[in-house]
């Protein structure tokens, strides 16, 4: 594709020839004739002046690479097109496997594929164009939208809502029981029955393994557009806001509401209970156990302020020598005054 048929595509503006043809993309460290790439990441910087891509996808104001630059707002948002371009999704199939048991009440609408050994059970309804996998397993009376892709091996319990145009990758089970139980008096764990559902709205994408437990009574809930990692625990009647990111091996406990656009780092804990306010930032291991105003940033466990752990953990490098120093002053208390090694005068 030519250089200059791109940077139209793309939206970009072009500096330079136009006329290199682009066959490929690559990371600028090993881009080579004929590669696009992309300058994103300060890290990355030192490779801008050396790449052998045939052009380099870049902010308005970085440096001039030696090849043609392509600048955009967001480099990586013109480079995920750039990909859609070069890699193109493959053509969707459709039509329901011989061997996928299909409960004769479910609903298929137009467009639909079930791919080999997949259980659509009693009363459960599937979108137009939605894809199933082999081995996914659909409960009674769920619902799953329009343009769909769950991946082998999902599973997706009774009496859940999935909106349009959500990915469900492998091994993921939505709708779970919630883990609630109420003690005897004799101290033994009776079982709270888990009777609500589960929401989730349009343009979620859920990874691997991750598991949506379904709300004691009414829904858990995620808001449209939420993008969650893999490994990600999410408990009964938890509700998370529009546009948020859940990175991989959080976890959120149970009836907890976390606002829009909010980001949870990889192996951050939420306590139950908790109101996470829009547009938080959760740093990584953070442990949070209060509730968070809109806009806030912590870090840490217990999580506080993202800039007080900075000092925290700046002092907690300093301890050991601190500990010297505070075991230098007791012995020269303890020896009327004198530092480690000093004789008294006269001696």
């Amino acid at each position: 594709m030519r250089l200059d048929a791109l940077a139209r595509a793309l939206g970009c503006t072009l500096e330079g020839d136009g006329s290199a043809e682009v066959t490929g993309v690559a990371p600028i460290e090993t881009a080579g004739p004929g590669d696009l790439t992309f300058l994103h990441h300060p890290r990355y910087l030192q490779h801008l002046a050396t790449t052998r891509a045939a052009a380099v996808i870049l902010a308005p104001g970085a440096d001039r690479p030696p090849c043609p630059a392509l600048r955009h707002e967001i480099p990586y948002l013109a480079f995920a097109a750039a990909l859609r371009l070069f890699f193109p999704e493959s053509p969707r199939w459709t039509g329901v496997h011989p061997q996928a048991a299909v409960a004769a009440t479910a609903r298929l609408a137009a467009g639909v594929a079930v791919g080999a050994f997949a259980v659509i059970e009693d009363g459960a309804a599937v979108g137009e164009e939605t894809q199933i996998g082999p081995q996914v397993y659909i409960g009674r009376g769920s619902r799953i939208g329009r343009a769909c892709l769950l991946y082998p091996q999902v599973v997706i319990r009774e009496g859940v809502q999935v909106g349009d145009r959500v990915i469900v990758h492998s091994g993921a089970v939505v709708g779970g029981d919630g883990f609630g139980y109420a003690r005897d008096a004799r101290g033994r764990y009776q079982k709270v029955p888990q009777v609500g559902g589960v929401i989730i709205e349009d343009d979620v994408e859920v990874g691997a393994n991750v598991t949506v437990d379904r709300a004691t009574l009414g829904a858990t809930r995620i808001g449209r557009g939420t993008k969650i990692d893999n490994l990600v625990q999410i408990a009964h009647n938890v509700v998370v806001g529009e546009d948020s990111v859940i990175v991989a091996q959080a976890g959120i406990a149970g009836s907890t509401q976390v606002g829009r656009q909010v980001t949870i780092a990889g192996q951050a804990g939420l306590v139950g209970h908790l109101r996470i306010g829009d547009g938080s930032v959760i740093g990584s291991q953070a442990g949070v156990g209060e509730d968070l105003p809109a806009g806030a940033m912590v870090l840490g466990s217990p999580a506080v302020p993202h800039m007080t752990a900075k000092r925290i953990w700046a002092a907690w490098l300093r301890l050991p020598d601190l500990l010297r120093r505070v075991r230098d002053l007791e012995r020269r208390l303890e020896g009327g005054g004198k530092r480690t090694g000093e004789e008294e005068p006269g001696r």
